[in-house]
């Protein structure tokens, strides 16, 4: 009899009576039996239900973005594992119970009319009213999904007790009572909710839904004790009340909306009553105020204003001049009054003398000005050093001809040239870092090729979104093979940190064993190097309990001579097995073996090497997992210089920020500083283990950088040689957008008086 029988047979002995004495001797036997059926029907899904729900638990810790959040699914995969047994226990307890009390439906007890007085009123703990109506979810499921069964079952039973059909959580063994049993025998787990409802999904894919056949057995063995032979399934359909949710879930979504998505405009202004929000005028307002300050550039007196075919006319021939007379080292941002200047001198380009001169008006010269302005806090915002500052001085003039031909530049967030300039602009500054690396240039040639067809093209929506399309595409592609990437470093050193645990717990095994009886020579050799290699792999791909690593600890002591060797030749072959396991080359385990054990006839002809010839080459044999430690990291161009020593007694200030990283969520960024060159590079945190303290450093692309733990992290945090990127808020552009506005704000707001002027 195997553990699962044991346990369903104790369960069976342990519950077998319902009330006795309460029911008719038939009504006892066949409830007794009932219960006896489901004792056996929902021993193996309950089983299977934790089995997943742990294994879920498992790999949500190791997908989890933050410490404690981690440490959260290992609790509760743990508090799983040691009381396992017992919710199963009180969970059949609950269904004894729930037939033992057939006759007595659950009835909601009545409060008294004190208990309603206005200072009695409570709010409706959302926690309890999401488990509420998730178990209700449940059961309502499964009674539609076992419906023709659960109508004969209800009839069959309440003929047992002499009730009115039952149904619903009326009926002990229907979903909704087995769900409610569930909840009940799980409460002493005190998991948290989260956990709990993906615990009631497994219950209800692997408890729920394999009902049937169990209700089909319930229903046999009663109609086979003639309960109701002639009943026919004809289910009348439930009626169900349709429970809503509070007032703040409803309102919830909506606010999260709104701050997801922010107003279009970085300027507040009143709205029209077509709903635009007139940002253009809005900023020309502030830019009218700042003009009052400071002396304004006054008009020439017989000027006119130029058309809008002119002004584009006149920004099309800068663009040509600019792309002859520029190279690549020399572009740079044009600010607003050089802006200015080269305009009107290609609006009066070629003109008779004594012709009127043309200048530009003052929705024109606003939008010069703005879009300037706009181009200098980006600018600000980029990282120096990189090819993004390139970039965006060649999108300049493109981009001021679609805000002059088309205002809904300023007043949607969404226009496609305002999304292609924070697309370009910020994959430049994030992707891209100046080098010529082989990596980088993919990238930067399609990040060309489009900034020049914008050059080259007429300014039109269409042709932006063609753009913005193309970018977003070819952006897509680098994204998806920089998470994949990204995701095999963090999956290796996940293996190697399981590795070492299960390393460190064999030399564990290992001293345990040398402190009794103490090896030499080639023996101590082969147990050190290369078998305590075998005791790790075996025990992380089987676990400390299985047959497997005990029947390797097994042979640890034969060859230790703490256990006697029946079969020396057998202790042979398996010693050159798991030598070879761990990739030691077949003729060498069979070397070692044979030096060590002598079992067999050895063949004349072959010379084996001495034992110590042996040992040496033990010594230096590869161990397990370090040809993975000593792969190649990026190039040395582009790595961050880290100082690998760490201070031997960590200072006050280096624990604080030890502290702090390990509450920094996976995927934060750090910027490295090299102390010779000055170079700047940002690397990514993407793993660490809370237990050795072992992160990963990957790049943008995800390639690995170095590997530290977080005590030198914070060493070279404390030192200045890395700091950590604060969380942006918005995209690049919408920065941009704030920080404009709020420069125009400032300088229109009176400045105090200061107090020695006040004085005077």
């Amino acid at each position: 009899m195997d553990v699962g029988q044991d346990r369903r047979h104790s369960l069976a002995s342990h519950h077998a009576r319902l009330a006795s004495g309460r029911w008719p001797a038939r009504t006892q036997r066949l409830l007794e039996a009932c219960h006896a059926q489901c004792v056996d029907g929902l021993h193996e899904p309950l089983r299977r239900c934790l089995g997943e729900f742990e294994r879920q638990l498992f790999a949500l810790a190791e997908r989890a973005h933050r410490p404690a959040e981690q440490q959260d699914y290992f609790a509760s995969r743990q508090r799983v594992l040691q009381d396992r047994a017992m919710l199963e226990e009180r969970f059949i307890a609950q269904l004894g119970v729930a037939l033992g009390n057939l006759d007595r439906p659950p009835v909601k007890p009545v409060e008294p009319v004190a208990s309603k007085a206005w200072t009695s009123l409570e709010l409706l703990d959302p926690v309890e009213q999401e488990l509420d109506m998730a178990l209700e979810q449940l059961g309502a499921r499964g009674d539609a999904r076992h419906s023709n069964v659960l109508h004969e079952l209800g009839y069959r039973m309440a003929v047992l007790v002499a009730m009115p059909p039952l149904e619903g959580e009326a009926l002990p063994l229907g979903p909704l009572a087995l769900t409610r049993a569930f909840h009940q025998a799980s409460t002493a787990l005190e998991l948290p909710l989260k956990h709990f409802l993906l615990l009631l999904q497994g219950f209800d894919q692997w408890v729920i839904q394999a009902l049937g056949p169990l209700y089909d057995v319930l229903n046999a063995q009663l109609l086979a004790d003639g309960i109701l032979p002639h009943l026919r399934s004809l289910p009348v359909p439930r009626r169900t009340t349709k429970r809503t949710r509070s007032a703040a879930t409803d309102v919830a979504p909506t606010s999260t909306a709104a701050a997801a998505d922010p107003a279009p405009a970085p300027a507040s202004a009143g709205s029209s009553p077509g709903g635009s929000i007139e940002v253009l005028e809005s900023l020309r307002d502030l830019l009218a105020r700042q003009r009052t300050d400071t002396a304004s550039t006054p008009g020439q007196p017989h000027a006119r204003a130029a058309s809008a075919d002119e002004l584009q006319t006149a920004l099309g021939a800068l663009q040509q001049h600019l792309a002859q007379v520029t190279d690549h080292a020399s572009k740079e941002l044009r600010s607003a009054a050089r802006l200015r200047e080269e305009l009107l001198t290609q609006l009066n380009l070629g003109k008779p003398a004594g012709a009127p001169p043309t200048q530009l008006s003052g929705e024109q010269g606003d939008t010069v000005e703005l879009v300037a302005r706009l181009f200098e806090q980006v600018g600000q915002q980029l990282q120096h050093g990189g090819n993004a500052q390139g970039l965006l001085s060649d999108l300049q003039l493109p981009v001021l001809r679609m805000a002059v031909a088309d205002h809904d530049f300023f007043e949607k967030r969404e226009h496609p040239a305002r999304r292609l300039l924070d697309t370009v602009t910020a994959a430049a500054n994030d992707w891209l870092d100046g080098s010529d690396d082989e990596s980088n240039r993919p990238l930067a040639n399609k990040l060309e090729q489009l900034v020049s067809r914008a050059n080259q093209e007429p300014p039109s929506a269409g042709l932006y979104t063609t753009l913005l399309a193309d970018i977003e595409h070819h952006l897509g592609l680098l994204t998806r093979k920089a998470q994949a990437a990204e995701r095999r470093h963090v999956e290796a050193a996940q293996g190697r940190e399981r590795l070492d645990q299960a390393r460190h717990r064999a030399g564990e095994l290992m001293a345990e064993r040398f402190a009794q009886s103490p090896p030499r020579g080639l023996l101590r050799a082969l147990l050190d190097r290369a078998w305590s290699d075998v005791l790790a792999l075996t025990l992380l791909r089987h676990g400390e309990d299985s047959d497997p690593f005990r029947a390797q600890l097994a042979i640890t002591d034969q060859l230790l001579g703490r256990l006697p060797v029946s079969d020396r030749l057998q202790l042979q072959v398996e010693v050159e097995a798991g030598l070879q396991q761990i990739g030691m080359h077949a003729e060498e385990a069979v070397q070692v073996a044979q030096r060590l054990l002598g079992a067999g006839t050895p063949d004349p002809a072959v010379e084996l090497p001495s034992a110590t010839d042996l040992a040496v080459r033990l010594k230096h044999h590869q161990r397990l997992g370090e040809q993975q430690q000593s792969a190649p990291p990026e190039p040395a161009a582009v790595r961050p210089a880290v100082v690998a020593a760490q201070a031997p007694e960590p200072s006050p200030r280096e624990r604080r920020i030890e502290q702090h990283l390990r509450q920094v969520p996976f995927g934060s960024w750090f910027e490295f500083i090299d102390p010779t060159t000055g170079q700047i590079v940002r690397r990514k945190l993407a793993w660490y283990s809370p237990m050795s303290g072992r992160c990963l450093m990957v790049s943008r692309r995800g390639q690995r950088g170095e590997e530290m733990t977080l005590a030198q992290l914070a060493h070279e945090v404390a030192s200045g040689r890395v700091c950590e990127v604060p969380v942006q808020s918005g995209s690049l552009l919408d920065r941009a957008w704030r920080s404009l506005t709020g420069s125009l704000r400032q300088s229109t707001e009176p400045r105090p008086t200061p107090p020695e002027a006040a004085r005077r």
